[in-house]
């Protein structure tokens, strides 16, 4: 309404009648009520006096008009009495007047000065909000890289992933060509973690944070910290590596509850829809029914309860964990991680330019267990590789980094990962390794669904491999032979496969969250497995689980024969 009409109405309505009484009491409220209603959505000061005017002038009109009918009803000589006596109904008026004053009053002081219009300022602080479980996402992808570059994880990778007899055989002998396919893949992981980061970043009022692409990319090509963006030591680390920790736990509980509080939600529609028709439907019927739709209520509310304390559970922990954080500190801190884990990577794998402050440090940063005193060893060793000298000695830093170390883990074209038969293969590996410790168990319809498995390139060469061998398999010296060979076979092999499917599970899009990481490297698989060689493996141990299969059946046949005949020899001698 128009507050030229409202003030029109008002005096328009008879509040100042010659005989000062009001003449419609109810248009009045009525009149007043709008005002209030007017004033929730308009907080006006020229509302708010002209609201506070009528009160004062209803309130003194009403109560000088009832005040000289009192006076006509107790003095009718019109003096003035001693003592002034209302009526009842005249001091019940002046009370509910002077409580919908002081009412009135209390809301408008209450009103909070952000409800008034102010210019925004030059820089608001935005906060993470929903963002928060992406960033929780990166996070930790970092925390997980950082902890694969670890001492212990260093030497385990040189002493043992290196050494395996199945890498040795099939992938290369070549150490410094499988440590450098190690710090490519550390590498090529880094810059898939820092391009979500980017993304994050473009977001961020900092310039800086804006422009953390550049500067990345800068440091990874020549070393350059311009922003001093790499951690200065091992406490710095340890305190942001734990408190990046508890961010990504806290965000994961609170996704946990939104979900369960979504649930909560959803059932309690139902149960409201549910109520609504049954209310509906039994609008006349009482006894049981009444009393089952009393019980009904009782769940609603309850379940009431429940969303009530959930959506309080679910706000703490927005208060505690990444939603409520500021957007530009948490990519910030992102941001330092991301070259931190750079810097890691150079010192382990002795690659780039020399940084003293990380070098001095980076044995002894969080996650080692090492002394921090000790500036220029570290446990893991330098893992140098001839592979990367063209890197190390800045020669090809210009062409950049990320890029000469994702060259490094395209598969060459004579591997499985060129022909995208590693996966298959380690499940035909897996598949065999099964048959191969129950040959007994073997029906007709397993055998047929693992030679529908083979490619073939394996057929062809199964079948060249079978000629020399005769139909009869009842040699046990040759069957024991053979379960030994096989077992050799899949004492190196059966690593390798177990491995890539490992990899490939902690990657895929659906297990990224249910799957524990197990720092598998893609050299540990069946990637970088040269093809010839791994079918060779396989096609061997089909030719002995053929034999093997073949004597176990053959000596079922014998012993079930055998039996029969006792069998029928002992009915001819009993009769």
């Amino acid at each position: 309404l128009p507050i030229s009409l409202l003030l029109n109405n008002t005096f328009s309505s008879g509040i100042y009648h010659s005989s000062n009484t009001p003449r419609s009491s109810p248009n009045i409220f009525n009149l007043l009520f709008s005002l209030y209603t007017l004033s929730q959505f308009q907080h006006s000061s020229i509302i708010i006096n002209t609201l506070h005017f009528l009160i004062h002038i209803f309130t003194n009109t009403c109560c000088s008009s009832l005040t000289s009918s009192s006076k006509t009803f107790t003095n009718p000589t019109h003096q003035i009495p001693t003592s002034t006596h209302f009526p009842p109904h005249s001091m019940a008026l002046e009370t509910l007047l002077f409580k919908v004053k002081t009412a009135i009053s209390n809301s408008f002081d209450s009103v909070p000065p952000k409800l008034l219009k102010k210019k925004p300022s030059f820089k608001s602080k935005r906060n993470v909000a929903v963002l928060a479980f992406e960033i929780a996402g990166v996070m930790s992808k970092l925390l997980h890289l950082f902890q694969s570059l670890s001492d212990a994880t260093i030497v385990r990778i040189r002493n043992d992933a290196v050494t395996l007899e199945g890498v040795r055989k099939i992938i290369s002998n070549d150490e410094s060509f499988l440590l450098g396919l190690a710090c490519a893949e550390f590498t090529e992981t880094l810059r898939l973690v820092a391009n979500s980061v980017t993304r994050l970043s473009q977001r961020c009022e900092d310039a800086n944070l804006r422009n953390f692409h550049q500067a990345f990319s800068e440091f990874a090509d020549t070393g350059r910290d311009s922003n001093g963006w790499v951690f200065s030591g091992p406490k710095e680390i340890e305190a942001k590596f734990r408190k990046m920790e508890r961010y990504v736990m806290l965000t994961a509980t609170l996704h946990r509850e939104m979900e369960e509080l979504s649930v909560l939600e959803n059932g309690f529609r139902k149960a409201l829809n549910l109520n609504h028709h049954h209310h509906r439907r039994n609008s006349c019927s009482e006894g049981n029914e009444s009393s089952f739709g009393v019980g009904k209520e009782q769940k609603i509310y309850e379940l009431q309860q429940k969303i009530c304390w959930q959506k309080q559970e679910v706000k703490d922990l927005k208060d505690r964990c990444l939603w409520s954080r500021s957007f530009d500190g948490v990519v910030l801190l992102l941001v330092r991680f991301c070259f931190t884990v750079l810097a890691r990577i150079k010192v382990v794998f002795g690659i780039g330019h020399s940084m003293p402050c990380l070098s001095a440090t980076s044995a002894a940063v969080y996650p080692s267990d090492q002394n921090p005193n000790s500036c220029h060893e570290f446990v893991s060793g330098s893992l140098e590789s001839p592979e990367l000298d063209v890197i190390k000695d800045g020669l090809g830093l210009g062409t950049g980094f990320f890029e000469s170390n994702s060259k490094l883990l395209k598969p060459p074209p004579s591997t499985l990962g060129a022909s995208a038969l590693a996966l298959h293969y380690a499940n035909l590996i897996i598949v065999l390794e099964k048959m191969i410790k129950t040959p007994h168990l073997i029906g007709l319809d397993a055998r047929d669904d693992l030679y529908g498995m083979l490619p073939s390139s394996i057929r062809s060469g199964l079948r060249a491999r079978l000629k020399g061998i005769g139909f009869c398999a009842s040699d046990p010296v040759l069957a024991g032979e053979w379960k030994d060979a096989l077992g050799r076979i899949l004492g190196w092999l059966s690593p390798l496969a177990h491995n890539m499917i490992k990899w490939q599970s902690e990657r895929s899009f659906e297990q990224q969250n249910l799957v524990p990481k197990t720092n598998v490297l893609l050299l540990q698989t069946l990637f970088f497995a040269n093809k010839e060689k791994t079918e060779a493996a396989i096609t061997e141990l089909l030719v002995g689980l053929n034999y093997i299969w073949r004597f176990e059946r053959e000596m079922t046949a014998k012993a079930l024969f055998e039996c029969a005949n006792f069998n029928g020899f002992i009915k001819s001698a009993k009769s």
